[in-house]
């Protein structure tokens, strides 16, 4: 009875969570297949994917199939996908940081407006951002400046074992402020890090938008692009971080960034410690069973859509199409889920869960009693800082103790590189 009472409160609690944003805008279904051409061109696959038809010619049901070819196609050849060329302009800013808020909500209002004032009044203390160009190119300029808050651990903290270094990707819409705690933490463990803005955050979203509705949207092709923008910078901190002699890596994602900073692992042996703060196997159903994107869902309905065919079109970003490869490679692995989430579902953590223990990943899970976003509340943001941090701690301590053996690296990515 207790526990039928308890649920019911906590779906109130995250419904009304998830319903507070009040500027989620339902945008028309687009294809995008303009955000996706320089790999299609780049790996010779327009033939393959549109016939000799043009891409802007295609009527619905042809783009559909020309769609879910790509991702097929792509899939086959992730590690190109994924490869990168390796900036050549890193550099270290410092400037006072900023909130940039996704809501119109009193107290993020309030927070973003002190945060100011203490600026204006000289008392907000600088802080450092790792910049570079990203080698994805988007029509925005903002967006393709990479930046990542640093935080490194102090040098007494570091001494008598690898230099170590964590990757923090945050949920889908965090402002800048978001999971910079979690760094903090890292840092007393003797933990650098660095706080990675996604593709359309807070500094680099355009300027038209109040979200990060770019990231995640109705538009498939860019929802794609998004995402190996994201896999590929992550990929490229790591070498910043190997110019500054860091020798081992892990990464933490939460939502949206625990798709990420999979996809990145499964392609990038250096990171060996990893967190995944909910997850998820496929991208599309997440989209189409979450409360915090029933305005996307809404616009596929609207197109006729369904879940099976969303999850094709989206095939090439879901961490299940890359579990294979991951689990080939040496990795430390947490999983936490929510057991009231209703916007990652806990049937598809649970499918997580299963296909590790099929395929051997050598991997913890713990389970949290709230949901997505109640997993910021009080107490339970305590609860899920404490399974993170404690696992990162001890698989970094592990490490430093017994180094992992490399993994030889392809000849394309080491030519890529």
């Amino acid at each position: 009875m207790l526990s039928k009472l308890y649920a019911r409160w906590m779906y109130r609690w995250e419904t009304a969570l998830t319903t507070r944003d009040e500027n989620r805008v339902v945008r028309p279904v687009e294809w995008g297949f303009d955000w996706l051409e320089d790999f299609i061109d780049s790996a010779g696959l327009r033939r393959q994917i549109f016939g000799t038809s043009d891409p802007a010619s295609l009527d619905p049901h042809a783009a559909e199939a020309a769609m879910a070819a790509f991702n097929q196609a792509t899939i086959a050849r992730s590690e190109e996908f994924f490869s990168y060329t390796r900036p050549t302009d890193f550099q270290l800013e410092t400037r006072l940081p900023q909130l940039f808020p996704t809501n119109v909500r009193p107290e993020t209002l309030r927070q973003d407006a002190e945060l100011k004032r203490l600026a204006a009044e000289g008392r907000l203390k600088p802080a450092e951002f790792l910049r570079f160009t990203s080698p994805v190119r988007t029509p925005y300029p903002e967006n393709d400046l990479v930046n990542a808050r640093w935080y490194p651990a102090p040098p007494e903290k570091m001494v008598g074992k690898p230099k170590q270094a964590m990757i923090v990707m945050p949920h889908w819409n965090a402002d800048a402020f978001s999971h910079n705690a979690l760094c903090a933490l890292f840092n007393r463990f003797g933990i650098s890090a660095l706080r990675l803005s996604k593709p359309f955050h807070d500094i680099r979203r355009p300027a038209d938008l109040e979200r990060a509705d770019y990231a995640v949207s109705s538009n498939i092709g860019r929802t794609i692009a998004a995402c190996r923008q994201a896999v590929i910078d992550i990929r490229c901190c790591l070498d910043w971080l190997e110019e500054q002699g860091y020798e081992q890596f892990g990464i933490l994602g939460t939502s949206l960034g625990s798709c990420y900073a999979f996809i990145a692992s499964a392609h990038d042996e250096r990171l060996r410690v990893n967190a995944f703060n909910h997850a998820s196997k496929d991208y599309g159903d997440v989209v189409w069973t979450g409360q915090s994107t029933r305005h996307i869902r809404q616009a596929f309905e609207e197109a006729g859509m369904t879940q099976a065919r969303l999850c094709d079109l989206w095939s090439s970003i879901s961490p299940v199409s890359y579990a294979t490869r991951f689990a080939a490679l040496p990795k430390k692995v947490l999983v936490v889920y929510a057991k009231y989430d209703l916007t990652f579902l806990p049937e598809y953590s649970l499918e997580v869960i299963r296909g590790f223990t099929e395929l051997g990943i050598d991997f913890v899970s713990k389970v949290l009693p709230c949901g997505h976003y109640t997993t910021g509340e009080t107490p339970y943001k305590f609860i899920d800082g404490w399974y993170l941090g404690s696992f990162v701690y001890g698989a970094f301590r592990n490490m430093a103790v017994n180094p992992p053996a490399s993994v030889e690296r392809t000849s394309l990515e080491l030519a890529q590189r």
